[in-house]
């Protein structure tokens, strides 16, 4: 079983988005271990209504938060702890590849001690970042490459999103980490509009995963 961890660079970057597209594309399994707030509904149930194939198998949450708030924020709230081993020992067991979506970046706290890259970490997973082309997306995409440089996770590329200025070549030459695909602004989500991203996504996926 491959491991993918689809990691942001903040916070409504579009990691869900690219997340459904790349489940799509490669057929794979989705997982989110960790949900914070679901009032308009969880991110698995989006990505389940967004997918067309039959392989694709959408794995429960570990911790389910009703908070829309940083994990451990939402948890204490619960009178909750996130466990990382918990998490790890809860790891679906599919021979399928699994597409695991974080919650925010990667130094979004999940308890007290650890964080997103701790998580990233334990799961030896394969990153891909996801970044919004927007103001401040350079100073925000070189940060989050440094920490992933500097604890030596190992890196799939970069998946852009949107199309505000054209940063992702110089992005990905100051971070030395490769271009997978970018996805245009999507004015009308559906199955068959993630369904076109996904197969014009699956060569390049397939290469550098």
């Amino acid at each position: 079983m491959k491991l993918i961890f689809i990691t942001g660079t903040g916070t409504g970057v579009g990691k869900t988005l690219v997340a459904a597209i790349v489940t799509e594309a490669l057929q794979a399994d989705y997982w989110k271990p960790v949900q914070a707030g679901f009032e308009t509904g969880t991110d698995s149930l989006w990505v389940q209504q967004l997918i067309s194939n039959r392989n694709s198998v959408i794995h429960p949450e570990v911790y389910k938060l009703t908070m829309p708030a940083s994990p451990h924020i939402a948890a204490r709230a619960e009178r909750k702890e996130i466990a990382l081993p918990h998490i790890v020992s809860c790891l679906p067991a599919t021979k399928n590849q699994l597409i695991i979506e974080g919650a925010g970046g990667l130094l979004v706290p999940l308890n007290k001690n650890e964080f997103v890259i701790d998580l990233v970490r334990k799961l030896k997973a394969r990153v891909i970042i996801v970044s919004k082309n927007e103001l401040g997306s350079i100073n925000h995409s070189l940060l989050t490459a440094a920490v992933l440089k500097k604890e030596k996770i190992d890196v799939a590329g970069w998946i852009f999103n949107c199309e505000y200025l054209h940063y992702e070549n110089e992005i990905a030459s100051w971070s030395d980490y490769p271009v997978i695909a970018s996805v245009k602004h999507l004015p009308n989500i559906s199955k068959e509009t993630i369904l076109q991203e996904a197969k014009r996504m699956k060569r390049n996926l397939e290469k550098f995963i």
